[in-house]
């Protein structure tokens, strides 16, 4: 049966020629035993020692500085009414006039450490005269 040249057969001819001209790497110069050997041989441990370290030595070494881990932040938005708005701005007016500046996240950070102290009684009694508010975007006027 004759065969049939095509461009394709003879790209792979040709692609097959260049892999075999081409020179070989270090890693394909090894030959396939010593590949088998290099895996097989572990490499020779030694024994770690240890600095002798005196207690004197230990005193004088400065402590390591205890690092505290940053909490994780977390972005939010929310929807709030234009007075209760207001009275951010109003509180961060109060503060700057305390000789302290204090940023909107601090002041509602500042909230939530009050009540968070607060008892079970006057927790409820603030959330009462909080009004509930529609969840979501409000509507574009």
């Amino acid at each position: 049966m004759p065969t049939t040249v095509t461009p394709q057969s003879t790209a792979k001819t040709t692609r097959t020629v260049a892999k075999a001209a081409a020179p070989l790497t270090s890693t394909a110069r090894k030959m396939p035993a010593q590949k088998a050997a290099a895996k097989k041989a572990p490499a020779a441990k030694k024994p770690a020692m240890k600095p002798a370290v005196t207690k004197a030595a230990k005193a004088a070494a400065p402590e390591k500085i205890k690092t505290t881990k940053k909490p994780k932040l977390v972005r939010d938005s929310f929807t709030m009414p234009k007075d209760e708005y207001q009275a951010i701005e109003t509180l961060k007016q109060r503060a700057t006039g305390l000789q302290r500046i204090a940023k909107k996240s601090e002041l509602l950070r500042a909230g939530i450490m009050a009540l968070s102290a607060m008892d079970d009684k006057d927790l409820l009694a603030i959330l009462a005269k909080v009004p509930a508010l529609k969840t979501g975007r409000p509507m574009k006027a």
